[in-house]
C-alpha cells in the first residue's frame, strides 16, 4: 500500500467528480479541463494535499479561480475519501486535510505487510539488469569499486522493491590486453623470486602491486621452479590459468563480505570464444554502420549517429578492440537474454564512453539511447582526522576494499557511501563512521530501533500484552508527534518508488534519518506505558509500525537492525 500516493489519487478523483457535478449544476461551464494537480504543500500548516486546479482553470474557463475554487468546493463529496475537510487559500488553492482513518489505515498497512512493507506495484514492469562494479580481476578492488559496489546493490534492491524483475551481474574483463598484461607481470616477478631480482628486467608497463608478487610466491610453491622447464606459451598459460580464477575467487569473496551477491558472473572470454564478438561487428558492417581504412582496421561510423568520433572496432592486425566486445556484451544483454533495461554503475571518467555505446547499439536497433542507462559516479575522499587518507596503515599501499572493511563494520561502509547521489563527490569521514553517538548517522537510525525493541520488551516484562495492529482503536493517535511520526512511517513505499525512478537509492538514507528522528521526538513527547490502555495500546502499535518501518528501511541499504545497542 503507498497510502501517499492513495491519497493524491484520491484527492484528483474528488476534485474530477466536484467539477462534473458542478458542471451538471450549471455553476462551472462545460468543457475540457487540464488535468488535476495535487501536490504537498511547503507548509504543513496549509493542510497534507494542495491542489492548485482552479488557478490551471481559470483561462479555459474565464472565470476567477476563487469562483472556480468555491464551485468545486460547495460540490466535493468527502463522506467515502480519506480526507476530513477541504479549504480554500489565496487566490484560488483547495487545501485538503487528512482523516483520522487515514493515519490509522497507514499504520494497520505496516503490519499487514510486515517486511514486505514498501514493496510497490511497478505501472509497467521492467526486466532490468543492473551490471556493477565489473573490477579488472588484475588487482583488488579500489574506493570507487566499493562506492559503486553499495550503490548498484542498493540501486538494484531499490528497482526490486518498486516491482521490477532485477538482475545484479558482474562482467569480469579476463580477455585482451589487459589479461596479457597482468599474465606478463606475474611471470616476471616468479623469474625474479626463483632466480633473483636481476635475472630479468621488470617492465614499468607491467602491474606493480604487491597482489602480483603474492601470486608469483604462491606459485613457487605450488610448482617451484619447474614452470621455467616449460615453453613460453605453456608457461603463459598456467600462470593465467592460476592467477585470474584466484583474483575473481578473492573478488567474489570480498564482496560476499560486503554483503554484495551477484546473480551473474558474465565472462568477456565468453563473447571471444562463441564468435559473438565476430557476429556483431558483422551485423553491424550488414547494416552499414562501419568502414574500413587503407590500414585494414575496421571503423564504427559513430558521427553518423551523433557522436564526435568514429570508433575503431577491429584494429589492422585482426584483433578487436575492447569497445567491440563491449557492443557484443550489451547486444547480449538485450537482444539474446532480453532484458528491458540495462543500467551501469560507472565512474565519471568513463563519460566519453556513454554515447559512442549507446549510438553502437541504436546502429544495430536495440534503442540504446533509451534502454541503455549509464550512473556516472563522482570519486570518493576518504577523510580521518581531517586529512585525505589514501594509503593503508597496514601495508603502506593505496587502500582497497580490504583495507577499508579491516578499518570499520560493513554496515558503516555500506550506509556512508549510499549516503550520496552518485553524481555528487562526497568526503567518507572515517572517524564518523566509528563513532558510537547520534553524530553518527548509522548510529542514530540503528539506535531508534533498538530503542523501540526496547519499549517492547519493557511493555511485555510490565505485564502489558502487546496489542492485535488490526483491533487496536488508532483512532486516539491524534496528538502532533503521534500524526507526524504516522506521515514519515507512510512515506516509505513513496520514497522507494522515487529512489527508483530517478535511480538515488541515497533517498532512503536520508528517509531513514527522518524516519528515526520523528520517532525520537514521539518518544520524548508521549507517554506508551502509563496511559490508559486505550492510548497505550494505540501507541504500542505505532511503534511497532516504527520498528517494522525502521527494519525495511535498512535492510533494502543493507545493514543490520540490532534489537540491542
Amino acid at each position: 500500500m503507498n497510502a501517499y500516493e492513495s491519497a493524491r489519487a484520491e484527492a484528483r478523483r474528488v476534485v474530477e467528480a466536484a467539477c462534473r457535478k458542478a458542471a451538471e449544476a450549471g455553476t462551472l461551464p462545460a468543457g475540457d479541463l487540464p488535468p488535476v494537480t495535487v501536490e504537498t504543500p511547503k507548509d504543513a500548516s496549509n493542510g497534507d494535499w494542495a491542489c492548485t486546479f482552479a488557478m490551471q482553470c481559470a483561462k479555459p474557463l474565464h472565470m476567477a479561480p476563487r469562483k472556480i475554487a468555491e464551485a468545486i468546493r460547495d460540490n466535493l463529496e468527502l463522506a467515502d475519501s480519506c480526507f476530513e475537510k477541504v479549504e480554500i487559500a489565496g487566490p484560488g488553492f483547495l487545501n485538503f486535510t487528512l482523516a483520522q482513518s487515514w493515519y490509522g489505515d497507514a499504520v494497520r498497512a505496516v503490519s499487514e505487510q510486515g517486511g514486505d512493507y514498501g514493496r510497490t506495484a511497478a505501472a509497467r514492469p521492467e526486466k532490468v539488469m543492473v551490471e556493477f562494479v565489473s573490477a579488472n580481476p588484475t588487482g583488488p578492488m579500489h574506493m570507487g569499486n566499493a562506492r559503486g559496489g553499495v550503490l548498484g546493490d542498493c540501486l538494484a534492491e531499490v528497482l526490486d522493491w518498486a516491482g521490477n524483475d532485477v538482475t545484479r551481474e558482474f562482467y569480469i574483463n579476463d580477455a585482451g590486453n589487459q589479461v596479457d598484461k597482468f599474465a606478463h607481470s606475474v611471470e616476471g616477478r616468479y623469474i625474479q623470486e626463483v632466480r633473483g631480482e636481476d635475472a630479468v628486467a621488470f617492465d614499468p608497463s607491467w602491474y606493480q602491486g604487491d597482489d602480483i608478487k603474492a601470486l608469483a610466491h604462491d606459485l613457487v610453491e605450488k610448482y617451484g621452479d619447474s614452470l621455467l622447464d616449460k615453453s613460453p606459451e605453456e608457461r603463459f598459460q598456467i600462470i593465467e590459468g592460476y592467477g585470474l580464477p584466484t583474483n575473481i575467487a578473492r573478488m567474489e569473496r570480498d564482496l560476499k563480505r560486503y554483503k554484495i551477491d551477484y546473480d551473474v558472473w558474465f565472462r568477456e572470454s565468453e563473447l571471444h570464444g562463441s564468435g559473438y564478438v565476430k557476429k556483431t561487428i558483422d551485423l553491424l558492417t550488414e547494416k552499414g554502420a562501419t568502414y574500413r581504412t587503407e590500414d585494414g582496421a575496421l571503423w564504427l561510423r559513430s558521427t553518423d549517429f551523433g557522436c564526435d568520433k568514429d570508433d575503431v572496432l577491429c584494429r589492422a592486425n585482426g584483433f578487436y578492440t575492447y569497445f567491440a566486445a563491449d557492443i557484443a556484451y550489451h547486444r547480449n544483454k538485450f537482444e539474446k537474454r532480453g532484458f528491458d533495461r540495462v543500467i551501469n554503475i560507472w565512474g565519471a571518467d568513463h563519460h566519453g564512453h556513454v554515447k559512442r555505446l549507446q549510438c553502437a547499439l541504436d546502429a544495430i536497433g536495440l534503442d540504446g539511447s533509451n534502454r541503455l542507462e549509464i550512473v556516472l559516479m563522482q570519486l570518493v575522499r576518504m577523510m580521518q582526522g581531517g586529512e585525505v587518507v589514501r594509503m593503508s596503515k597496514r601495508t603502506g599501499k593505496s587502500l582497497t576494499l580490504t583495507d577499508l572493511l579491516d578499518e570499520i563494520p560493513v554496515d558503516a561502509a555500506r550506509f556512508f557511501f549510499n549516503s550520496r547521489a552518485a553524481e555528487t563527490q562526497m568526503e567518507f569521514d572515517l572517524d564518523l563512521a566509528v563513532r558510537q553517538d547520534s553524530d553518527n548517522p548509522l548510529y542514530y537510525v540503528q539506535y531508534a530501533h533498538a530503542r523501540i525493541c526496547s519499549v517492547l520488551k519493557n511493555a511485555a516484562e510490565s505485564g502489558f500484552a502487546l496489542p492485535d495492529p488490526q483491533a487496536a482503536d488508532l483512532s486516539v493517535l491524534t496528538g502532533a508527534d503521534e500524526r507526524a511520526l504516522i506521515k514519515v512511517i507512510a512515506l516509505l513505499p513513496e520514497e522507494i518508488a522515487q529512489a527508483a525512478a530517478v535511480r538515488d537509492p541515497s533517498r532512503l538514507n536520508k528517509y531513514a534519518v527522518s524516519l528515526a528522528q520523528q520517532f525520537h521526538h514521539f518518544y520524548n513527547a508521549c507517554r506508551i506505558k502509563d496511559d490508559d490502555k486505550r492510548v497505550r495500546d494505540a501507541r504500542l502499535t505505532l511503534c511497532m509500525a516504527a520498528r517494522q518501518t525502521i527494519k525495511n528501511v535498512l535492510q533494502i541499504i543493507g545493514v543490520e537492525a540490532p534489537e540491542t545497542m
